[in-house]
Order: C-alpha cells, then structure tokens, then sequence
C-alpha cells in the first residue's frame, strides 16, 4: 500500500494486527528496559556536593512555582466563587461596577 492509495477492505484487520503488535511492543520495552536500570541500590554516601547543589537548586525552582500557581488558584477561586454567590444580573451592571466619567455628558441627537 502507497501514499494516496485507498485502503481495501480485506486490508484494515491488517492494519489494525499491525498496530497491536506494535503497540504490544512498546509496552513491553516500557516495562522490561528501565527495571534493569533500578536494579542495583542506590547510594547517596558517595555523591559529591555537585549532587547536593543541584537538588537544592532544583527544589528552589519547584517551589518558586508554586507563587504563580497560587496566585491562579485562589484568583479561579474567587471568581467562580463570586459568580456562583452573587448569582447572574442578566445584562445589568451592579451599581459598584458602574464606571463614572467627571465632565462628560451625553450629547444631545437632532433627528
């Protein structure tokens, strides 16, 4: 089968056999491969200070993170939460969201 042929019919139990064995390889190269990279024990007596400044740098940035994740989180919050509290005006403005403008008047229409 080409680019741009169609497919046949006899052709897609193929291709569907195709993809299971592909996929059922996949998973066993996920599975079988990294066990045999974790199989020995891991020692942390031995590591330099390079491995100590790296974690620490690590976790620094994991927790900077965490500010603007805050900052979204309780900004959702208070916005679902308004909206759900103070309920739907159906198009009007409450009276503390009106904007008022000093010294501009509306003018007037000649017809």
């Amino acid at each position: 089968m080409f680019k741009g042929e169609p497919i046949r019919k006899g052709e897609c139990g193929m291709l569907r056999g195709r993809n299971g064995r592909l996929a059922g390889l996949c998973l066993l190269l996920l599975v079988a491969v990294p066990t045999s990279a974790f199989a020995r024990s891991i020692s942390l007596r031995d590591a330099g200070i390079g491995l100590w400044i790296f974690i620490i740098i690590g976790a620094v940035i994991v927790l900077l993170q965490l500010i603007p994740a805050a900052i979204l989180f309780f900004s959702f919050i208070g916005t679902s939460s308004g909206i759900v509290f103070r309920g739907k005006q159906e198009g009007k403005v409450a009276n503390e969201e009106k904007a008022v403008l000093p010294g501009i008047e509306p003018a007037p229409v000649k017809k």
